[in-house]
């Protein structure tokens, strides 16, 4: 296996949890001036450069070193006769429900007024005017994660709702789907969660008409990719009040630059891409089992399908 994930110094790392799942497994480091592309059956990459993935010829199995392979499929050369597998281990839907329920709970609880008075030193007495059963939180975009996501905000007590490309039928979540339902999905959305996948048609999606059809004061967890909104329009509707407050997670350039305006804007939160950011290990656990599986000749789990676009 050839691997472009977390630089050079990663390698031993990623060596090391293999060599626990998947014994017989060597790994090389991607721009080795040794290694032999013909000798290469799988690669684990994350933003390869245009036209290396197709100097291996004998590639099985591309693996994604993330849910998203976006950066791997915008190269017009990658093989696409290879299957192309998504890292989603289960950790990653646990990872990514804990986060939303922190954002969340951060937004019915007022935790930036809290650390705004902290900072200043002031003695804030205030009682928050709702509880999370008081908020509909509704989640755009119901894959795996999407789905271990709304399950479990449900259990912390919201009134969950859930749109998606397709009908799904989940316990307990109001289900809304395609373009004919968004709007009324966004009518009745309080806390807004995008979880949609990079695709050309979510491309620019949380903008000023879908935002307008929030109603007003609602806010936004921002955990999808960068690529899914317009910066200027989120700005826009925090200025005026359509929302009340952001919880991002991505952008379109990262590391965030030092001049960005979200670093300052009072009623923007930033983390830095680590919303659901599973362990190399368990990366490793996740990719090993996808290996076994196709030497058993069964179906991978999170395929890439070219025509949904993830």
């Amino acid at each position: 296996m050839v691997v472009k994930s977390g630089g050079e110094a990663a390698l031993a790392e990623w060596q090391g949890c293999f060599a626990e799942f998947l014994p017989g497994l060597t790994l090389r480091w991607w721009d080795d001036p040794s290694l032999d592309p013909t000798a290469i059956d799988y690669a684990l990459v994350w933003a390869p450069e245009a036209g290396r993935l197709r100097r291996f010829v004998n590639l099985k199995a591309i693996f994604g070193a993330g849910a998203g392979v976006d950066l791997i499929t915008r190269d017009p050369d990658w093989p696409s006769h290879v299957p192309l597998v998504r890292c989603v281990p289960p950790e990653a839907g646990q990872r990514m429900a804990e986060y939303v329920i922190w954002a969340a709970l951060s937004i019915v609880r007022d935790a930036r007024r809290m650390v705004s008075a902290q900072h200043s030193g002031h003695w804030d007495e205030f009682e928050p005017a709702r509880t999370a059963r008081d908020y509909r939180l509704g989640i755009m975009g119901l894959g795996e994660i999407g789905q271990a996501v709304a399950q479990a905000v449900r259990a912390v007590g919201f009134q969950v709702q859930g749109w998606s490309r397709t009908p799904k039928n989940l316990p307990g979540i109001r289900g809304f789907a395609g373009a004919d339902e968004r709007d009324a999905f966004l009518a009745s959305t309080d806390i807004l969660v995008c979880l949609l996948p990079a695709t050309p048609e979510t491309a620019g999606m949380i903008a000023a008409p879908l935002l307008s059809c929030l109603p007003k004061g609602a806010s936004l967890i921002q955990v999808g990719r960068g690529m899914h909104h317009n910066m200027a329009d989120i700005l826009a509707a925090l200025g005026t009040g359509q929302l009340a407050g952001a919880i991002m997670d991505v952008f379109d350039q990262e590391p965030l630059p030092a001049d960005h305006p979200a670093w300052r804007h009072p009623r923007i939160t930033i983390s830095p891409h680590n919303a659901s950011t599973p362990t190399r290990r368990e990366r490793a656990r996740f990719i090993a089992g996808a290996i076994q599986a196709l030497h058993r000749g069964e179906t991978f789990s999170c395929l890439y399908d070219p025509k949904r676009g993830y």
